[in-house]
């Protein structure tokens, strides 16, 4: 098994970028998901209700913090790009504490997963894709400890998955059966919720060993 590729979505819920290596810490890729959308109520705005953000490009700058669409996530015509996406009375919000995660802040999905469902993998926002996983062998990985070099990390749990995976990640048209295929065929869940247990940097190639230890 390697890593095939790895992604950051500095923008919540924007489009995301590969990257061809990285560090790994405590809160997984640093400049992942650093800005957020908030409506005026103060909930956070992603794109399962807002398909359109997915069109917008999320990256992180030279100086570390998020751009849309190749400018700083708090310029005024930032601002108003994801406003035409997403509605007149959202904020973009710079925030790196834990809670910017849905759950935990590394999605791990595998070519032999992503193979059974039959799409885009795109579509699951991984942050690291390996390849050579012989088909649904990462629904056995829950509970252990995956190696990346000097890299440790903690597979938690299946990821529940929810309506943001209908949306076409190139055209923003919504197929409903990919979630129907999802809850039918893998009980609701595709890729794995996992923690960085031991830091370090990872690249695409690297290997990646799965230990027979559980995780404590």
């Amino acid at each position: 098994m390697r890593v095939a590729e790895l992604w950051r979505y500095p923008v919540k819920s924007l489009k995301g970028e590969l990257l061809e290596e990285t560090e790994l810490g405590p809160l997984g890729i640093p400049g992942d998901r650093l800005v957020l959308l908030r409506g005026a109520s103060g909930r956070v705005i992603t794109s399962r209700t807002k398909p359109r953000l997915l069109a917008l490009s999320g990256t992180l700058g030279s100086g570390g913090e998020p751009l849309v669409e190749g400018r700083p996530w708090d310029d005024p015509e930032s601002l108003a790009a994801v406003r035409d996406a997403a509605g007149a009375d959202v904020e973009l919000v710079r925030h790196d504490g834990p809670e910017r995660f849905d759950v935990l802040p590394l999605t791990v999905l595998t070519d032999g997963s992503i193979g059974a469902l039959g799409v885009d993998r795109r579509r699951l926002r991984p942050n690291i894709l390996v390849s050579g996983v012989e088909g649904l062998a990462e629904r056995e990985w829950p509970g252990r400890l995956l190696r990346i070099g000097e890299v440790v990390i903690h597979v938690a749990r299946l990821r529940p998955r929810c309506v943001m995976t209908t949306y076409d990640p190139d055209t923003q048209e919504q197929d409903l059966s990919v979630l129907r295929r999802i809850v039918d065929g893998f009980g609701g869940a595709m890729a794995l919720d996992c923690a960085v247990v031991t830091g370090g940097r990872i690249r695409i190639g690297d290997p990646v060993e799965l230990l027979a230890e559980a995780a404590a």
